[in-house]
């Protein structure tokens, strides 16, 4: 999902030294040089500087950026009650660039999808926890495929395609982006998941609006999957999204379904009798996207499916013989 300006939103401090007349604390920015200092208040102080700034969630990205300069995770934070000045530091440093809007993921280096744990940056798009979502039902509607072939097209950073390819060892995965500042992080995670020992994900350099386009996969494929660019031109974004996203990746048309379009098409020709196609759309294309794919003869069963607070957030349908 890429959340709308306007939208309802989904800091670092240190104790002072103890008085000897009132016996109270007061909490202050400046640690006394040596001194070990409570985390709990350098994260209550990032979490109101992140809410300030409109950061959507203040208290989760101050812990994680914690725990991101602890080198720990997010559930162990209470495991180290008092940390040295340089960690408020660079706690501090971390929130002030958050602060800006600039994507937690950006200063992490990685995003999550199910499984994977993906780098990202300038040039590539983020990935959003709602594509999980598209995600498990793709896993559930071939949980019983042998070896089955999956394509995921716009794939970005690569994220959904690696996703599949670990949640299914046994699947022939196919990813497909044009874009080539998003191919270098897309090269680079693809290349990560082999070393560790995954099994290679096939990149293929091309558009999704180019015609002939991956003839050697028609119908040949048992799931397509695609988080295409698909908000409306022109519509507000927060500064995340705004600044940071490259914007092919992120605006669809006029309509925001120039590249859905597209989509639906190749698919039709890729899938295999009974294979399934997912399209993660935005919330204002709840009947449009759904209705895109009604009018091809030979998708059925197509079904809309809601996000977590109930918006209209992707569509799916199955391949049925040419009447």
């Amino acid at each position: 999902m890429i959340p709308r300006s306007g939208d309802a939103p989904v800091t670092c401090g240190v104790p002072a030294p103890r008085s000897r007349d009132t016996g109270r604390v007061t909490e202050t920015t400046s640690p006394a040089a040596g001194s070990r200092l409570p985390l709990r208040v350098a994260i209550a102080e990032a979490e109101r500087t992140l809410a300030a700034a409109g950061v959507a969630s203040p208290r989760v990205d101050a812990e994680l950026l914690a725990a991101h300069v602890l080198g720990s995770s997010r559930s162990t934070l209470l495991m180290t009650p008092l940390v040295d000045p340089p960690v408020v530091e660079r706690l501090q440093a971390l929130v002030a660039r958050r602060a800006t809007r600039e994507p937690l993921q950006h200063i992490l280096g990685t995003a999550v999808l199910g499984p994977v744990e993906v780098a990202v940056g300038p040039g590539v798009f983020t990935p959003r926890p709602e594509t999980e979502l598209l995600l498990e039902w793709g896993l559930a509607a071939i949980r019983d495929v042998h070896r089955p072939r999956v394509l995921d097209l716009c794939t970005g950073s690569g994220a959904l395609a690696l996703a599949f390819a670990v949640s299914r060892p046994d699947a022939e995965v196919h990813a497909l982006e044009a874009d080539p500042s998003a191919l270098s992080w897309t090269r680079r995670n693809l290349d990560a998941h082999v070393a560790a020992g995954g099994r290679p994900v096939t990149l293929h350099v091309a558009d999704v609006r180019w015609t002939d386009l991956l003839i050697e996969l028609e119908g040949a494929v048992d799931l397509v999957v695609c988080n295409p660019p698909y908000v409306p031109d022109g519509t507000p974004v927060p500064p995340e999204v705004e600044r940071w996203d490259p914007p092919g990746a992120v605006f669809g048309g006029p309509d925001g379904t120039e590249i859905i379009q597209a989509v639906v098409r190749g698919a039709s020709g890729w899938l295999r009798h009974g294979g399934h196609l997912a399209i993660e759309h935005d919330d204002t294309h709840g009947e449009t996207v759904p209705a895109l794919l009604r009018r091809r003869r030979t998708l059925g069963e197509v079904t809309e499916h809601d996000d977590l607070t109930g918006r209209p957030r992707f569509v799916t349908a199955r391949r049925v013989p040419c009447p």
